[in-house]
């Protein structure tokens, strides 16, 4: 063997003794060891795809901090949050739906957010007034706005055009008049408005308009049988009565954009996850056709409340890492990252400041919902929330169909919402309620 030869051999053997001796150091527990603190934050269905891409620039600011996401889908999250609870595993940071956030707090299981929010880089003032509402529970904020959602009214503008109508009305009754002109432009066979028997936010939302609290003595007893649910529950049955709305679930329109399009449905209460839908299914025709607006009201647009929905940044107690779990919070708050946000998912910023930007302040359809989102108050503040949400929906199903006379089901219901709160009264009465009241 030459020199050069014997040269590599040499070379060759010291690098294998070498990376022997560096694997015999990892099995020995000597390899250097990743000494940032860990946070995780779970986050649900497509949100929790993509806040992996947004933690990267909280991870470049924060190098001594890792983030760990854990992306849980919408169906299985409430079970998990549950049994992670129970089980003592939460995480340090997680998405909530801001219908949960009254559970949880009743529970024990978020922080309280007091504390941080004294010296946050923003404060209540910067966000939409009834989403931050969601989140305050007996006075006590439990979470930060991420993303907002509402409902309003899209519509075939041109439609609306031939009846008459150069814009939406703004009140329940010039509103009516123009479903009835609709109505008359598109014919036998067709609708003015899509109202999905299986969806029970638009008469809590009519019923919101009126006045109705839902919930009265502190959220012990259903306000169903009150005069002001029944006002706006008359408008809204007046409306299948008269053929406006046809009787039908969403489950029974094969497609309902195909629908919109041909003209069986002039308008729809629905939220800003339809906004990229609309662009995507309507031929390119009719893109120029269509439109959003906020809600009319009783009285005029101050009364077109909608629903105040989204998700909530909340901290676990349970966390060991709170001050880092604030840290990626206010990160995350940030009016840049919610527009970044927005643009990866098309969920809607929380922060007003967001809204400044040309993208949304641009887009007519979009900017609706800002307007919308001006005027929105929260579902009563009580864990047993979507359970009275579902038995609604169910009764006003009966009773549009004819199964069941208004009174009667609107009796019913009452009864089984106030079976569902009688350990509330039964606390209320004794001065120990839970966290949680309208």
């Amino acid at each position: 063997m030459n020199r050069r030869g014997r040269r590599g051999a040499i070379l060759a053997a010291g690098l294998a003794a070498m990376a022997t001796l560096l694997a015999s150091m990892a099995l020995s527990g000597c390899a250097p060891k990743d000494t940032r603190t860990t946070l995780r934050f779970w986050g649900m269905g497509r949100e929790g795809e993509v806040v992996a891409q947004l933690v990267e620039g909280f991870e470049r600011e924060h190098p001594d901090i890792r983030v760990i996401v854990q992306q849980i889908p919408w169906s299985a999250a409430h079970e998990k949050l549950i049994t992670a609870y129970v089980g003592r595993s939460t995480p340090d940071v997680s998405q909530l739906g801001n219908t949960w956030v009254p559970e949880f707090a009743a529970l024990k299981a978020i922080e309280p957010l007091e504390p941080w929010l004294e010296h946050a880089a923003f404060d209540s003032a910067g966000f939409f007034h009834g989403i931050w509402d969601t989140n305050v529970i007996d006075g006590r904020p439990y979470g930060v706005p991420w993303y907002v959602d509402t409902r309003l009214l899209f519509y075939r503008r041109d439609l609306l055009a031939r009846a008459g109508y150069d814009a939406m009305p703004t009140t329940w009754r010039e509103w009516h008049e123009a479903l009835r002109a609709v109505k008359k432009v598109v014919g036998e066979g067709n609708y003015a408005i899509f109202l999905p028997l299986n969806e029970w936010n638009p008469p809590v939302i009519f019923g919101l308009q009126a006045g109705s609290p839902l919930l009265s003595d502190g959220a012990t007893r259903a306000a169903f049988r009150d005069s002001a649910f029944r006002a706006g529950f008359d408008f809204y049955l007046g409306l299948f009565r008269e053929g406006l709305a046809p009787p039908v679930t969403g489950n029974e329109i094969a497609n309902v954009y195909q629908e919109f399009s041909r003209g069986y449905i002039t308008m729809w209460i629905t939220g800003p996850w339809n906004l990229g839908e609309f662009r995507r299914r309507l031929p390119p025709e009719q893109q120029d056709a269509w439109a959003t607006a906020p809600l009319p009201g009783p009285d005029g647009a101050a009364s077109g409340v909608s629903l105040a929905g989204g998700s909530s940044l909340v901290m676990f107690r349970g966390s060991k890492h709170k001050r880092e779990a604030w840290a990626l919070i206010e990160y995350l708050s940030r009016p840049e990252v919610q527009l970044e946000f927005w643009r990866l998912t098309g969920d809607l910023p929380g922060r007003i400041e967001s809204w400044r930007d040309p993208a949304l302040a641009s887009d007519p359809a979009t900017r609706a919902f800002g307007v919308q989102l001006e005027r929105v108050v929260a579902m009563p503040k009580v864990p047993e929330s979507e359970q009275i949400a579902i038995r609604l929906q169910d009764w006003v199903e009966r009773i549009v169909r004819g199964a069941v006379p208004p009174e009667r089901g609107l009796e019913s219901l009452s009864e089984e919402v106030d079976r569902m709160l009688e350990k509330r009264r039964w606390l209320r009465e004794r001065g120990r309620m839970p966290g949680g009241t309208p």
